[in-house]
């Protein structure tokens, strides 16, 4: 009986999701309404939500999310992002289509002190595309840089999205970050070498840059450059090496990341104003995702009082699907809702019941991690929702760029996305090695 409440509660969130209903309140709702009709108690159904939440509430885990999204907030307002753009740019300066390159490697590095694709495609859209433009690099080209490369946020530590995987399966986010490592920077390398390629194909996307840009600028302009730019990279070696070498849990490399930023910050000429907005920046940013995943906790416990995730194991054992074919049907599911709905939505909704169906087949779970992380991540560029595209749109200043622009300039970053993905399944070392190694 529970099972066939839990069933259709799921259509009727799904309904609701798709009706414009917030997911956080459609999942607290459908959460509520399920135990109640299971265990036939109000009392009793509030005791089992309320402790639910309370034990959400309260893992440390969840101080890592403020503290990532503060530490990327305060670097993205001091303009270390710029210094760094400018850094990549002249330490590129021999290849062609140079500044896609300095865009793919500045979103790289830049998504370490981040965690966040959209951050990444604001900041970028801003910093990098009119600087395309103005040395007449093709729109679609230019945008398909700034899109695409934003998506390395989601998959370079310390990613939003690797800590609400983490904390929903209850695996190590620190074994996560170390994961994700080796996949970004392949990842970063397929972005950068399709625009060096296609540049050298076709000369007019990206044309050759007969001026030095570090001309155009004053030696103080440089001093600050450098600043920014080695600011950065040291406020990485500071968080993903402290993680790495066992000196700092994820919390404290957070506490740690916040405290640098602010050093950063305030070298860069910060000062309180702009520090108190990027405190409120990164209080609207996190404060949905921890209501989304408290709200999640409390879908996570519904399935499980239903015993929903046996009946689907139950439902693909009997059709004799193969582990392939699983995977497969997931990543296709995964690609549809990214389609309609955001990142984080779909690894609330999606996550409880996938990840016990695939440790069946034997797979990584720290590998599976990582794979769903990247086919997620094609959606952010998936019309008609694609997040990363609708962001660039905003963000550009530029009133003839369409968003039929960003999506076509888009499209060679998804393939090379998928790819990536695919890697992963064929390869689980290409994730997990580098956590064995260590």
């Amino acid at each position: 009986m529970g099972s066939e409440i839990v069933l259709m509660l799921l259509g009727v969130l799904f309904v609701m999701i798709l009706s414009g209903i917030h997911i956080g309140i459609a999942l607290g709702l459908i959460s509520g309404l399920g135990v109640y009709l299971i265990v036939g108690n109000v009392d009793a159904a509030l005791s089992i939500i309320s402790s639910t939440a309370y034990d959400a509430v309260r893992n440390q885990v969840f101080a890592v999310i403020p503290l990532f999204v503060l530490m990327g907030d305060i670097v993205a307002k001091s303009g270390a992002a710029t210094d760094l753009y400018r850094l990549c740019d002249r330490g590129l300066s021999r290849l062609p289509g140079r500044l896609a390159v300095a865009t793919v490697a500045g979103n790289a590095v830049f998504a370490a002190v981040t965690g966040v694709s959209v951050a990444s495609a604001a900041t970028f859209s801003r910093v990098a595309y009119p600087e395309m433009r103005r040395f007449g690099y093709q729109r679609k080209y230019a945008l398909g840089a700034v899109a695409g490369s934003a998506c390395l946020g989601m998959l370079i530590p310390p990613s939003i999205l690797l800590i609400v995987w983490g904390i929903l399966t209850e695996i190590s986010v620190g074994a996560l970050f170390v994961a994700g490592v080796v996949p970004g920077i392949v990842l970063a390398l397929l972005f950068a070498i399709y625009n060096v390629v296609k540049a050298i194909r076709n000369p007019e996307v990206a044309p050759k840059i007969t001026v030095d840009v570090s001309d155009e600028e004053t030696p103080e302009q440089r001093r600050k450059e450098r600043l920014g730019g080695l600011g950065i990279l040291a406020l990485i070696a500071t968080v993903i090496g402290g993680i790495w070498g066992g000196f700092f849990t994820p919390s404290e490399a957070a506490g740690m990341g916040v405290v640098g930023a602010l050093i950063l910050g305030v070298a860069k000429g910060m000062r309180g104003p702009q520090l108190l907005q990027a405190i409120y920046d990164a209080g609207k940013t996190t404060a949905p995702i921890l209501f989304l995943l408290i709200t999640a906790s409390m879908y996570s416990r519904l399935l499980a009082f239903g015993g929903i995730v046996g009946i689907i194991q139950g439902f693909f054992n009997d059709l004799g699907v193969s582990p392939f074919m699983l995977v497969l049907i997931i990543a296709v599911i995964w690609l549809l809702l990214g389609m309609l709905i955001d990142s984080v939505s779909i690894i609330l909704l999606t996550v409880p019941i996938f990840v016990p169906l695939v440790m069946q087949t034997g797979f990584d779970p720290v590998a599976f991690a990582i794979f769903g992380i990247l086919v997620i991540e094609a959606g952010l560029l998936t019309p008609p929702f694609g997040l990363l595209v609708y962001t660039v749109k905003g963000s550009v200043v530029d009133s003839e760029v369409t968003l039929s622009d960003i999506f076509i300039g888009s499209v060679p970053y998804l393939i090379m996305i998928l790819m990536v993905a695919a890697m992963i399944w064929a390869f689980p070392s290409l994730a997990i090695g580098l956590i064995t190694f260590m």
